[in-house]
Order: structure tokens, then sequence, then C-alpha cells
């Protein structure tokens, strides 16, 4: 080889070298954040003297939802009045949004058959023991439901965490609570069950002060089952559910036994170029028979640019659409439940009932509905959009922080989106299960509640055949 060939060779490789250094400090991993375990988030300074505020402030209380009479016949009320919508365009179902016709039936139905027997709502919304207590300031409300040794059986036993998202509720998970709390005499689990509403959400606390994003949720969920006496469990989660909970697999993994979700997702720099890589040759990444959930992509992005105009408003303005939800109980319906129809199955815009009703009982609907008017909390959920996207928030750079955690993950066909195991395994280094479906949509524990409990026991028993020493305490 000439000297000329050999220097040559010499700065190509210090070059190539370079580059990837370059590169992987642009795109690579970076170490977790250290975030305070003890923020304060509610009304006014924090209490000088934590300790004992901490000590005041700790204990669980045993609530049931309950609202005045006044307060159900002020919503009757309102929907009583004379609607003025604006007529659909001719052909036109749910294309353009809410259809003006289905929503007078769903309001007349709210009214005239639902309100009435909302008393029986509430008894089936107390089916569950609820509680509150308050971390880093904020009140903070969850179904705890714990199985005692004369209930057990010969059962593993183990505490799972689900975690909601938005426009959801703790409503989402009641089918699912049973299947792993009551389980039939054949399944070898049963778990106790904890589901909290999300800070803003439902009767949980929304924050006094900005900066309350997705990480620091994590923190405050953490914290709360430690309160609970939990050192280690399972988390499952979906939408927020599944940000939330993957933070809580990254910043405390020694309390994770596995985190499982149906919408797992890393929009980190280098899983979009990974994304970009795989749309060149998909047949190379995508399983087959599954790959029309991830290409082609220029198809994905538009369908998704099409879905994400409430999260451009939510993620900038969450106050300016609250205060036009707040109160406004026929407009709220429709900015909800429109989700409900298009992110369980595109295809149901070509419907002019929204195909509301093909996976879903109405009543089911309009529980996670009264949960958001009952308890106001509409702006105080979508602010959680906003702190997600804000510079502080964004420059924890979480989805480039990566876990060990046991990771499963549930892919449906109708959700929002999906991400190849190729971008996923760069966060989730232990990405041990990964699940395609024909069907099913972004509400997955409220629409299918058997699948995703079959697939989340399939993923647990994967977790106990390769990682039995997290299971030691």
């Amino acid at each position: 080889m000439s000297p000329f060939m050999r220097i040559f060779l010499l700065v190509l490789i210090m070059g190539l070298s370079l580059l990837y250094k370059n590169i992987n400090n642009l795109l690579g991993p970076v170490p977790a954040p250290k975030l305070p375990l003890d923020q304060w988030w509610g009304d006014g300074k924090r209490p000088k003297d934590w300790s004992e505020y901490v000590t005041n402030t700790s204990e669980v209380i045993n609530n049931r939802i309950v609202f005045a009479d006044s307060t159900i016949e002020d919503l009757r009320t309102q929907l009583n009045r004379t609607l003025r919508l604006v007529e659909p365009l001719e052909g036109v179902a749910f294309q353009y949004g809410f259809n003006s016709h289905h929503l007078k039936e769903i309001v007349d139905y709210w009214r005239d058959d639902y309100l009435p027997r909302w008393r029986e709502r509430e008894v089936f919304l107390w089916q569950f023991n609820q509680f509150t207590t308050e971390i880093q300031g904020l009140r903070m409300h969850f179904l705890h439901l714990m199985v005692y040794d004369e209930n057990k059986m010969g059962k593993k036993h183990y505490p799972v965490l689900l975690l909601h998202g938005w426009p959801g509720s703790v409503r989402e998970f009641y089918s699912i609570i049973n299947k792993l709390h009551v389980p039939k005499k054949s399944d070898d689990y049963i778990f106790d069950v904890i589901v909290p509403s999300l800070p803003g959400y439902g009767w949980s606390q929304g924050s006094s002060k900005p900066g309350l994003g997705p990480a620091q949720v994590a923190v405050i969920i953490r914290n709360l089952m430690l309160r609970l006496g939990y050192r280690k469990f399972f988390v499952q989660g979906g939408d927020w559910g599944s940000v939330i909970g993957a933070n809580i697999a990254t910043l405390y993994p020694e309390s994770v036994l596995g985190y499982h979700s149906n919408m797992c997702n890393n929009l980190s720099p280098k899983a979009a170029l990974k994304g970009f890589i795989a749309n060149l040759l998909p047949s190379f990444f995508a399983p087959e028979g599954f790959r029309d959930l991830f290409f082609p992509q220029s198809k994905k992005l538009s369908y998704l640019i099409e879905e994400s105009g409430y999260f451009h408003i939510q993620s900038t303005k969450p106050d300016t659409i609250g205060h036009a939800l707040t109160d406004n109980p026929v407009g709220l319906a429709a900015y909800i439940l429109e989700k409900f129809s298009t992110w369980t199955n595109p295809n149901y815009r070509n419907l002019t009932d929204g195909g509301l009703t093909k996976r879903y009982k109405i009543d089911t609907l309009l529980d996670n509905l009264m949960i958001y008017y009952l308890t106001n909390s509409i702006t105080t959920s979508q602010r959680l959009y906003a702190e997600a996207h804000s510079k502080a928030n964004m420059g924890l750079q979480m989805d480039r922080v990566p876990t060990d955690v046991p990771t499963g993950c549930a892919r449906f066909k109708y959700d929002i989106m999906h991400f190849l195991d190729f971008q996923l395994k760069d966060k989730f280094t232990n990405l041990i299960h990964s699940t395609y479906y024909g069907k099913g949509g972004h509400f997955i524990a409220m629409e299918a509640p058997s699948l995703l409990f079959d697939d989340f026991i399939e993923f647990v028993r994967k977790v106990e055949k390769l990682f039995p020493k997290r299971f030691q305490y």
C-alpha cells in the first residue's frame, strides 16, 4: 500500500470516528436527571418544617364520590337549553368533527336517560375503594384494591400501577381491575391494583405552579406508591400513562418490576433517524402482516397531523380552550367523545354516529365525561400538554435516557402512533415483549380489557422467567 493510501485511510478512519463521536453526542444516551423528591406543587410556599408537614399530611383517607342534587339539577338545566348547533355539511359524518345531529341525540340521552339514573352510576363508580392523600402539596385521588392472605389461594401476588391519559380517567380501567384483582380459579396471578387520577385530572388536585410535567408527575406517583408501602411494582399505561410510566421506570428502575404499555414511544432524535432509515427498507424492520401499522410513514405522518390539532392548542393555550369548555357540557361532550370515535378506529369518521357504540356502551363514555364535568378538571388536565413541551421539560431529554427495566409493548392497530422495536430499544434496553394486534385502538383498557389483560399476563410471565432477581427484596 502506498504512503498516500495509508495517509488517506488514516484520515478517513479519524474522520469517521470524529463523525461517530459527534453524532453520538447529539443523538446518543444521556444520564437521568436528578429531580427533587419533595418539590412543592400546592398553594403558597412550601412549609418550612418539611418533616412535620409530611407527618401531618401522610394520612390516607377513604373517600366516596358524592355530588349534591343541586349540581346534577344544574347540569340537567344546562342540557335542557335550546341547542343552536349548525347543520353538518351534506354527506358529511364525522369527517369535520362531531356530527351535530348525533350530538343532539347524545345530549337527549344524557339528560333524559343517564342523569335520572345518576345515583346508580355513582354507586357503580363507588364499587372500588377510593382514597385521597396529600403528596408534595397536592391532594391525590386513587383507587386501591389490596389482596389479603386468605384470597391469594396459592396465586402469585404482585402490585400493579395503572396509569390513564387524556381524555381518559380512572374509569378506563374498571373492566380490567376485576380481572387483575378477582382472577379466575385457573389464573396464576392476583394483584394489588393502584389506579391514581393524574394531578389535575378527576379528583386529584392540579398544580398551583408551572412546571409540573410528566417527569415531575412520575416523582409524585412514585412517592404515592412508597406511601402505600410498595417498594416494587409493575406499571401499565397508555397515552400520558405510557409517558409517565416510562419516566418512573427511567428515574426509579429499582422500583419497577416491569413496565408494560399499549402505546410505547420514543421521540428522541435518534429514534426519528431510525424511523427514516426503516422507511427505506420496511420489510427489514416491521413484522410481516403488521407493516401497515408503521408504513408508509408519509401516510402515518399525514394522519398524525390531521389528528393533532387538539395537541397544538393544549400545548400552547390550554387555558383558552379550557375556558371554552368549562360549564359547557355540550361542548365538552363533543370535544371529548370525538376522540373516542376517531382514536378507536379512524374509519368511524365515515359514520354519522361516529361508531361510538360499536366498541363502548354509551353509559361508559358518559361516566368518563361526568368525571371531567363534575370535577371541573378539563383545564387543569390539559395543562399537562403545555408543561410537557416547555423548554425546561424538553431539556430533560427523557427519551434519550435509557432504562434497563423489563419492558413490554402491545401495539393495537388503530392507535394514534406506533414505534418499531428498532426505535424503542435505545430507550428500553430490555424490551422483552413485543406484540401486534390487527384490531383495537387508543383506549384499549376500556375497549377490549380481556385482550390487554392477556397481553399483560404474558409479559409478567416473561419478566419472572428472565429477571427473577428483580423480585427479591
